[in-house]
Protein backbone atom coordinates (compact mmCIF):
# COMPACT_ATOMS: atom_id res chain seq x y z
CA UNK A 1 0.00 0.00 0.00
CA UNK A 2 2.87 2.55 0.72
CA UNK A 3 4.48 2.26 -2.94
CA UNK A 4 0.91 2.44 -4.51
CA UNK A 5 0.59 5.82 -2.82
CA UNK A 6 4.17 6.74 -3.30
CA UNK A 7 3.15 5.92 -7.21
CA UNK A 8 -0.09 7.68 -7.53
CA UNK A 9 1.45 11.46 -5.59
CA UNK A 10 4.06 10.93 -8.85
CA UNK A 11 1.49 11.10 -11.17
CA UNK A 12 -0.22 13.94 -9.77
CA UNK A 13 2.80 16.07 -9.28
CA UNK A 14 3.55 18.66 -11.88
CA UNK A 15 7.32 18.47 -11.65
CA UNK A 16 8.13 16.97 -14.66
CA UNK A 17 5.07 18.29 -17.19
CA UNK A 18 7.47 19.94 -19.08
CA UNK A 19 10.20 17.38 -19.65
CA UNK A 20 10.15 15.90 -23.24
CA UNK A 21 9.43 11.89 -23.18
CA UNK A 22 12.43 10.37 -24.55
CA UNK A 23 11.30 6.77 -26.25
CA UNK A 24 14.52 5.36 -27.33
CA UNK A 25 18.36 6.51 -26.64
CA UNK A 26 20.54 7.79 -29.69
CA UNK A 27 22.17 4.53 -29.27
CA UNK A 28 19.03 2.21 -29.70
CA UNK A 29 18.01 4.31 -32.86
CA UNK A 30 21.56 3.99 -34.32
CA UNK A 31 20.98 0.06 -33.89
CA UNK A 32 17.65 0.06 -35.00
CA UNK A 33 18.47 1.74 -38.15
CA UNK A 34 21.66 -0.27 -39.11
CA UNK A 35 19.36 -3.44 -38.74
CA UNK A 36 17.04 -1.65 -40.75
CA UNK A 37 19.53 -1.13 -43.61
CA UNK A 38 21.20 -4.88 -43.23
CA UNK A 39 17.64 -6.39 -43.55
CA UNK A 40 16.58 -4.34 -46.68
CA UNK A 41 20.63 -5.28 -48.65
CA UNK A 42 19.98 -9.12 -47.73
CA UNK A 43 16.24 -8.99 -48.99
CA UNK A 44 17.84 -7.15 -51.95
CA UNK A 45 20.68 -9.42 -52.43
CA UNK A 46 18.13 -12.42 -52.30
CA UNK A 47 16.45 -11.47 -55.05
CA UNK A 48 19.10 -10.17 -57.52
CA UNK A 49 22.31 -11.88 -55.75
CA UNK A 50 23.64 -15.55 -57.12
CA UNK A 51 25.15 -18.34 -55.95
CA UNK A 52 27.30 -21.03 -57.71
CA UNK A 53 27.74 -24.28 -55.99
CA UNK A 54 30.67 -26.47 -57.37
CA UNK A 55 31.29 -30.37 -57.27
CA UNK A 56 34.68 -31.73 -56.80
CA UNK A 57 35.62 -35.40 -57.91
CA UNK A 58 38.82 -37.49 -58.84
CA UNK A 59 38.90 -38.74 -62.88
CA UNK A 60 41.23 -38.98 -65.75
CA UNK A 61 41.94 -38.14 -68.93
CA UNK A 62 40.47 -40.74 -71.74
CA UNK A 63 39.05 -41.16 -75.22
CA UNK A 64 36.23 -42.40 -74.21
CA UNK A 65 35.86 -45.66 -75.67
CA UNK A 66 36.77 -47.82 -72.53
CA UNK A 67 39.95 -50.15 -72.32
CA UNK A 68 40.63 -54.22 -71.72
CA UNK A 69 42.88 -55.93 -69.91
CA UNK A 70 44.67 -58.76 -72.42
CA UNK A 71 44.95 -62.15 -70.97
CA UNK A 72 47.45 -64.74 -72.24
CA UNK A 73 45.72 -67.64 -74.06
CA UNK A 74 48.46 -69.72 -73.35
CA UNK A 75 50.92 -70.58 -71.08
CA UNK A 76 54.55 -70.39 -71.13
CA UNK A 77 57.98 -68.40 -70.64
CA UNK A 78 58.06 -64.92 -72.57
CA UNK A 79 61.48 -64.73 -75.32
CA UNK A 80 60.18 -61.68 -77.02
CA UNK A 81 58.48 -58.16 -76.41
CA UNK A 82 57.05 -56.25 -79.48
CA UNK A 83 55.86 -53.60 -78.14
CA UNK A 84 56.04 -50.91 -75.29
CA UNK A 85 53.74 -49.09 -72.89
CA UNK A 86 52.32 -45.72 -74.86
CA UNK A 87 52.27 -47.55 -78.35
CA UNK A 88 49.39 -47.33 -80.73
CA UNK A 89 48.59 -51.35 -81.64
CA UNK A 90 45.95 -52.66 -84.39
CA UNK A 91 43.59 -54.87 -83.73
CA UNK A 92 45.58 -58.23 -83.75
CA UNK A 93 49.03 -56.68 -83.67
CA UNK A 94 51.44 -59.27 -81.76
CA UNK A 95 52.69 -57.78 -78.48
CA UNK A 96 54.33 -60.87 -76.65
CA UNK A 97 56.18 -63.82 -78.04
CA UNK A 98 56.00 -67.07 -75.25
CA UNK A 99 57.75 -70.10 -75.35
CA UNK A 100 54.97 -73.10 -74.45
CA UNK A 101 55.53 -76.97 -74.54
CA UNK A 102 53.79 -76.82 -77.82
CA UNK A 103 55.83 -74.49 -79.09
CA UNK A 104 56.09 -70.85 -79.82
CA UNK A 105 52.71 -68.63 -78.95
CA UNK A 106 52.18 -65.29 -79.80
CA UNK A 107 50.00 -62.95 -77.25
CA UNK A 108 47.84 -60.46 -79.64
CA UNK A 109 45.95 -57.32 -79.31
CA UNK A 110 42.27 -57.72 -79.45
CA UNK A 111 40.79 -54.53 -81.02
CA UNK A 112 43.23 -50.97 -81.78
CA UNK A 113 44.47 -48.53 -79.36
CA UNK A 114 46.89 -47.85 -77.37
CA UNK A 115 49.40 -50.21 -74.92
CA UNK A 116 48.60 -48.46 -71.70
CA UNK A 117 50.00 -51.16 -69.33
CA UNK A 118 52.53 -54.33 -69.85
CA UNK A 119 53.05 -55.98 -66.46
CA UNK A 120 54.77 -59.20 -68.64
CA UNK A 121 58.84 -59.23 -69.74
CA UNK A 122 61.23 -61.21 -71.40
CA UNK A 123 61.66 -64.42 -69.05
CA UNK A 124 57.79 -63.91 -67.27
CA UNK A 125 55.99 -67.44 -66.94
CA UNK A 126 52.49 -66.78 -67.58
CA UNK A 127 49.47 -69.08 -66.88
CA UNK A 128 46.46 -69.29 -68.95
CA UNK A 129 44.33 -66.10 -68.56
CA UNK A 130 47.12 -64.40 -66.76
CA UNK A 131 47.03 -60.89 -67.28
CA UNK A 132 49.45 -59.56 -69.05
CA UNK A 133 48.47 -56.02 -70.64
CA UNK A 134 46.28 -53.28 -70.30
CA UNK A 135 45.12 -51.32 -73.56
CA UNK A 136 42.73 -48.34 -74.25
CA UNK A 137 40.84 -48.24 -76.84
CA UNK A 138 41.54 -45.94 -79.53
CA UNK A 139 39.33 -46.16 -83.26
CA UNK A 140 41.86 -43.22 -84.62
CA UNK A 141 45.08 -41.33 -84.09
CA UNK A 142 43.57 -38.06 -84.25
CA UNK A 143 40.70 -39.33 -81.88
CA UNK A 144 40.24 -35.93 -79.31
CA UNK A 145 40.92 -36.24 -75.76
CA UNK A 146 38.11 -36.16 -73.26
CA UNK A 147 37.28 -36.94 -69.25
CA UNK A 148 35.65 -38.86 -67.01
CA UNK A 149 34.65 -37.16 -63.35
CA UNK A 150 33.37 -39.85 -61.00
CA UNK A 151 30.92 -38.31 -58.36
CA UNK A 152 29.54 -40.10 -55.64
CA UNK A 153 26.16 -41.60 -56.79
CA UNK A 154 24.34 -40.85 -53.10
CA UNK A 155 23.66 -37.61 -52.46
CA UNK A 156 24.91 -35.59 -55.30
CA UNK A 157 23.07 -32.57 -56.75
CA UNK A 158 21.78 -33.08 -60.91
CA UNK A 159 24.37 -32.20 -63.50
CA UNK A 160 23.25 -29.98 -65.95
CA UNK A 161 24.73 -30.81 -69.67
CA UNK A 162 27.21 -28.12 -70.86
CA UNK A 163 27.82 -27.17 -66.89
CA UNK A 164 31.62 -25.73 -66.65
CA UNK A 165 34.10 -27.97 -65.44
CA UNK A 166 38.06 -26.71 -64.68
CA UNK A 167 40.08 -30.18 -65.03
CA UNK A 168 43.40 -29.76 -62.88
CA UNK A 169 45.57 -32.45 -64.38
CA UNK A 170 48.00 -34.30 -62.60
CA UNK A 171 50.75 -33.97 -64.99
CA UNK A 172 50.44 -30.36 -65.56
CA UNK A 173 51.71 -27.60 -62.70
CA UNK A 174 48.56 -25.90 -62.06
CA UNK A 175 50.48 -22.76 -60.40
CA UNK A 176 52.03 -22.27 -63.79
CA UNK A 177 49.85 -23.21 -66.52
CA UNK A 178 46.44 -23.33 -64.88
CA UNK A 179 43.84 -25.62 -65.52
CA UNK A 180 42.01 -27.64 -68.35
CA UNK A 181 38.78 -25.71 -69.48
CA UNK A 182 35.86 -28.31 -70.59
CA UNK A 183 32.50 -29.13 -70.54
CA UNK A 184 29.87 -31.69 -69.03
CA UNK A 185 29.02 -33.61 -72.21
CA UNK A 186 26.84 -36.42 -71.02
CA UNK A 187 25.93 -37.75 -67.50
CA UNK A 188 25.14 -41.44 -66.89
CA UNK A 189 22.03 -42.54 -66.03
CA UNK A 190 23.01 -45.43 -63.06
CA UNK A 191 25.82 -45.66 -60.56
CA UNK A 192 28.69 -47.87 -61.77
CA UNK A 193 30.36 -50.21 -59.04
CA UNK A 194 33.96 -51.04 -59.11
CA UNK A 195 33.41 -54.14 -60.78
CA UNK A 196 31.97 -51.62 -63.74
CA UNK A 197 34.59 -49.18 -63.85
CA UNK A 198 37.38 -51.82 -63.94
CA UNK A 199 35.78 -53.38 -67.24
CA UNK A 200 35.00 -49.71 -68.44
CA UNK A 201 38.74 -48.36 -67.75
CA UNK A 202 41.03 -51.67 -68.51
CA UNK A 203 42.74 -51.37 -65.17
CA UNK A 204 41.17 -52.84 -61.13
CA UNK A 205 43.74 -50.04 -59.52
CA UNK A 206 42.32 -47.38 -61.25
CA UNK A 207 38.52 -48.53 -60.39
CA UNK A 208 39.93 -49.42 -56.92
CA UNK A 209 40.89 -45.27 -56.52
CA UNK A 210 37.30 -44.16 -57.78
CA UNK A 211 35.37 -46.79 -56.15
CA UNK A 212 36.43 -45.33 -52.31
CA UNK A 213 33.29 -43.31 -51.96
CA UNK A 214 31.01 -46.15 -53.13
CA UNK A 215 29.15 -46.46 -56.25
CA UNK A 216 30.19 -43.30 -58.00
CA UNK A 217 28.03 -41.66 -61.30
CA UNK A 218 30.41 -41.36 -64.55
CA UNK A 219 29.91 -37.55 -65.93
CA UNK A 220 31.43 -37.62 -69.46
CA UNK A 221 33.40 -33.91 -70.09
CA UNK A 222 34.23 -32.74 -73.60
CA UNK A 223 37.67 -30.79 -73.67
CA UNK A 224 36.96 -26.94 -74.87
CA UNK A 225 39.61 -26.66 -77.90
CA UNK A 226 41.81 -24.05 -78.91
CA UNK A 227 44.19 -24.09 -81.95
CA UNK A 228 46.02 -21.63 -80.52
CA UNK A 229 47.67 -23.51 -77.56
CA UNK A 230 50.45 -26.48 -78.16
CA UNK A 231 48.11 -29.05 -76.37
CA UNK A 232 44.76 -28.01 -78.43
CA UNK A 233 43.13 -27.49 -75.91
CA UNK A 234 41.57 -24.36 -73.66
CA UNK A 235 43.44 -23.58 -70.73
CA UNK A 236 42.64 -20.97 -68.06
CA UNK A 237 46.51 -19.53 -68.56
CA UNK A 238 46.97 -17.91 -72.33
CA UNK A 239 48.94 -20.73 -73.51
CA UNK A 240 48.97 -23.90 -71.36
CA UNK A 241 51.54 -26.64 -71.03
CA UNK A 242 54.39 -26.83 -73.90
CA UNK A 243 53.05 -30.49 -74.67
CA UNK A 244 49.98 -32.64 -74.90
CA UNK A 245 48.83 -34.26 -71.77
CA UNK A 246 48.47 -38.13 -72.21
CA UNK A 247 45.09 -40.50 -72.22
CA UNK A 248 44.20 -42.00 -68.48
CA UNK A 249 46.52 -39.14 -66.87
CA UNK A 250 44.50 -38.60 -63.03
CA UNK A 251 42.55 -35.23 -62.70
CA UNK A 252 40.65 -33.64 -60.13
CA UNK A 253 37.23 -31.86 -61.88
CA UNK A 254 35.03 -29.27 -60.28
CA UNK A 255 31.79 -28.96 -61.93
CA UNK A 256 29.97 -25.86 -61.51
CA UNK A 257 26.58 -25.78 -60.95
CA UNK A 258 24.20 -23.39 -62.07
CA UNK A 259 23.60 -20.31 -60.58
CA UNK A 260 20.55 -19.31 -58.36
CA UNK A 261 18.92 -16.60 -56.65
CA UNK A 262 19.17 -17.13 -52.79
CA UNK A 263 15.35 -16.50 -52.62
CA UNK A 264 14.84 -19.66 -54.77
CA UNK A 265 15.86 -22.11 -51.43
CA UNK A 266 13.16 -20.75 -49.71
CA UNK A 267 10.31 -21.09 -52.32
CA UNK A 268 9.00 -24.67 -53.05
Amino acid sequence: MQFRQQALSKLQSSDDIDLPVRFARPQGLLVLTVTVLVMAAASVWAVTGTVSSNLTAPGLLTHAQGGYVLQSPVAGQVTEVLAKEGDRVPAGAPLLELRTPEGTGTVRALAAGRLTALVAGIGTVVTVGADVAAVERVARTDDPLKAVVYLPADGAPPVPVGATVDLTVQSVARQQYGVLRGRVESVARTAQSRQQMAAFLGSGQLAEQFARQGRTLPVLVRLEHDPGTTSGYAWSSAGGPPFRPASMTPLSGVVRLAEQHPVDWLLP
